[in-house]
């Protein structure tokens, strides 16, 4: 994988007691050259303090693969479960009922 084929996105998970079991599940889908790493979230203006998130590195077919680890992960979960996904600036949230809809939003945008 060269360096022009390297993207990031940012996992974050609603409940913070939840990302490292996220984090687990992007574990098992054993995506070759992938690289995840809790860091500390960047607080928005107002905030006093941030939760963590999973920084998730790979080629762009990696981060695809690790996108589509969601679904399951989130059906597996209490319905109230949902991950934030922040790809090049963009933000969007994924729940157990919208998953349908915004899966091929963020494999568009991992694709661009």
């Amino acid at each position: 994988m060269g360096a022009d084929d390297v993207r990031a996105v940012e996992l974050a998970v609603s409940h913070q007691g939840e990302l490292n079991s996220l984090r687990t599940w992007l574990g098992l889908a054993a995506i070759e050259d992938m690289e995840v790493r809790r860091v500390p979230g960047a607080p928005v203006l107002g905030e006093q303090g941030t939760s963590d998130v999973l920084s998730v590195v790979a080629g762009s077919t990696g981060l695809v693969a690790a996108i589509k680890v969601l679904p399951q992960y989130l059906r597996a979960k209490r319905s109230d479960v949902s991950v934030t996904v922040s790809v090049r600036g963009k933000t969007l949230t994924v729940d157990a009922r919208n998953v349908e809809e915004v899966m091929p939003i963020l494999e568009r945008l991992l694709d661009d």
